[in-house]
Formats: C-alpha cells, structure tokens, sequence
C-alpha cells in the first residue's frame, strides 16, 4: 500500500511549487492505474498534484462522509436517499470490466469456458474440484486437472466485490439466498487479498487459484482470463469491444443520482460484469476556487483522457453523459453562499 501510494505521488509530482493546489482523493482499485495516468498527463499540463489513495471503495466512502480527502471514488453507487443524507452528490466517470483470471497449468487466457451459475458454484463451495463435470461440460476438449478449486476474493471493503456478488446473485438464487450482494460478504471459504493488486498477486501464486480483478490489472499482470457466458448465450472475452457493447444499454438519463449498475445486460456482444466507476464529492462546497480546480480536472478527463482510457481497456463515458454529469455540476454543487461553483463550459 505504501510503495503503491508513493508511486501515484512520484506520477504526479511531488515536487509541485509550493503556490499549486494539491488535489486528494481516495477510495476504488478499479480505476487506479486510470486516474493515476491521467493525474500524470494533467499535472504535466498544469502544474496541479493529484494524490489518490488506492484504498478500496469503502475507504474512499468512508473518507470523503468524512472530510479527509476532497473527493472520494467508488465502484458500488450510493442510492439517492444515502447521497442526500450525507449531502453528497456522485457522477459516473469512466466505465470498465471485472474479469476472472485462474491459475490452471497448460490454460491458455481465453481458453476456460465459464458461466454465472458454475463462478456462483465455486465460491460457494459448491463445486470443490477442477474437472468437476459442470467445469467439464462448459470446456469440451479441454484437459482439466484433478486439482482443488481456490477461490480469491477482495478482503476490504470493494465496489469491485459488489458488482462482482450483484452479479452472482442475479444469475443464481443460492448464492443471492447465502451470501447476497455488498462490498464485503462472507464467502464461506477462499483466499483474501487486499485491491485488486492482493487478488491478483494471491491468484499467481496459487495453484489452481479463480479470482476477480479490474480488467487493467489482469493485462498489467499477464493473467490468464476466462471467457464468461452472457445474457444472450453467447461465451464472450473481456475488452473495450465487450465492455462497450454492455455500456450501449445504460440509460443514464432515467437514473436518479446516475445510480445505475450495468451487470449482465442483454446484448450479442456484452460482457456480463461491466461496470462503471464512479466520484463522491459534497454537494456544500467550503472553498470554491478549490472545488473548481477538481471539477475541472474531471472535466479534462472527459474531453482529453479517451486516448488513456482506451489504451488500459477502459470505455470512456459517452459525451450525452458528460454534458448530463456537467449539468449536475452547475446545479448541484454549491459555494458557501449557495451559488453554483460550476458554469457549462468551464469554471
């Protein structure tokens, strides 16, 4: 954690002139290697630090309900009635995958063949072996080991492992019944790792290890993903293609407070656990000049960070919800005298 946070520090500069603000932030591992190249990209056009903790959705909720941080970032959204109860106002900011990754000898990345029913069944403990005959029956041809199935889950509080258990609880009423959908749950068994970083790195070194992680991490490591069986039917790979084909059916405009979760949407091409990542800040703002520096750091990530984005295997938001998102701003967030802090267009 240390070492990962002093990086983010380095990336961004530390060495900012003592005049430039600094902006902190803290919360979901999803986006991490995301807001950490785009902190870079923009302190080196503006001089402004970005400091992000990567401490998983529940710390970054927690920390922003707080005040230790200026903004706080989180996988799981707040439903409306949380967000005006702490006086917080929340906004999409880039969407992704979760993908599972295995570590099976002589298994290639997009090889396995997996279903929610079979991924419910592991992490129930359910399906204890490798070449279980419901494994067996997803993967024709393919040699699976008589080796035990360990599963890795997230052991702080994640908006990863939320849309991961909303996920599973959608597709399979045992798993909903026993272990249900929150950023922490009992899984009656299994490995736990902190961030996505800690279940990727437990999955690598443990023989016959399943997991969930953020899309970018599985590339950055060179894991080896599964496929998983969609709405449609269809056995489909992770990846900005799949991720967008899921995104195409959000309608954020019939989603109060951008509530909204994109689990097993229909669609030929849809991966099933696509998912957007999403920023708290409070809607009371104490220093506005401040607040507009924050703002317009994300509003430079919507219209100038695409590329970035892309180039880690995350789908940007659609410009329709950008301007939806600016629109909130301008209404929403407000100084100590109650004027907006934010104009259409720019600060």
């Amino acid at each position: 954690m240390r070492g990962r946070l002093l990086a983010a520090l380095v990336a961004v500069g530390l060495s900012t002139p003592a005049q430039a603000v600094t902006i902190t932030g803290a919360g979901a591992t999803f986006p991490y290697p995301l807001y950490a190249k785009w902190a870079e990209a923009y302190h080196a056009i503006t001089g402004i630090g970005i400091n992000y903790q990567s401490i998983g959705s529940g710390g970054g909720i927690r920390q922003i309900n707080t005040g230790t941080v200026d903004f706080g970032a989180s996988d799981m959204p707040l439903k409306p009635g949380i967000l005006r109860k702490d006086g917080l106002v929340q906004w999409p900011q880039v969407m992704g995958g979760i993908v599972v990754v295995v570590n099976l000898r002589g298994i290639a990345p997009g090889q396995l063949r997996l279903d929610g029913a079979t991924l419910a069944g592991m992490y129930l403990g359910r399906l204890k072996q490798w070449d279980d005959p419901a494994i067996k029956k997803l993967n024709p041809g393919i040699v699976l080991p008589d080796l035990a199935i360990a599963t890795v889950h997230r052991a702080d509080g994640s908006g990863t492992t939320f849309t991961f258990t909303h996920y599973l609880s959608e597709v399979d009423p045992e798993f909903r019944a026993k272990i249900g959908e929150s950023t922490a749950v009992a899984f009656p068994g299994g490995l736990g790792g902190k961030g996505n970083e800690g279940v990727a790195a437990l999955v690598a070194r443990t023989d016959g290890a399943i997991g969930y992680v953020e899309y970018a991490f599985a590339l950055q490591n060179r894991m080896t993903y599964t496929l998983l069986r969609n709405a449609a039917g269809r056995f489909v790979s992770p990846g900005a293609d799949t991720f967008q084909a899921a995104a195409a059916h959000a309608d954020w405009t019939e989603a109060p407070g951008f509530y909204l979760l994109l689990t097993n949407e229909p669609g030929r091409d849809s991966w099933p656990i696509t998912s957007a990542t999403f920023i708290l800040l409070h809607r009371h703002q104490p220093d506005p000049e401040k607040t507009r520096e924050i703002l317009s750091f994300f509003d430079w990530a919507y219209h100038h960070g695409d590329a970035i984005a892309e180039r880690l295997g995350y789908v940007p938001m659609p410009p329709e919800v950008t301007g939806l998102v600016e629109e909130m701003w301008q209404q929403k967030i407000v100084g100590p005298e109650g004027r907006p802090v934010w104009h259409r267009g720019g600060p």
